[in-house]
């Protein structure tokens, strides 16, 4: 019996066959993928930053979530992160 599971990477669906992680859509691997980011649409930029968040002033790291409210943060220091809409919300207005 074959369990599958599935979940998300940089927006894109995916699910795990035959003891590896495959996009859904194009049963291509996930590994040494460089796909474009499934809210926006765009690759990364050539500084390797997702171009729907950019450099963001006073952020040590972020994430939009990729389309998954739930999963956007903005880290400020290792003690300050925001997360969720809240995040969403500061990325928008700091773009």
């Amino acid at each position: 019996m074959t369990l599958m599971s599935r979940s998300l990477w940089r927006g894109h669906e995916i699910e795990y066959i035959d003891n590896e992680w495959r996009f859904v859509d194009t049963k291509e691997p996930t590994i040494g993928s460089d796909r474009t980011c499934g809210q926006c649409n765009n690759p990364k930029t050539p500084d390797g930053y997702d171009a729907c968040i950019g450099t963001l002033p006073g952020v040590m790291n972020a994430c939009c979530g990729h389309g998954v409210i739930q999963e956007a943060y903005v880290q400020f220091s290792p003690e300050e992160i925001i997360k969720g809409e809240e995040a969403i919300e500061f990325i928008k207005q700091n773009y």
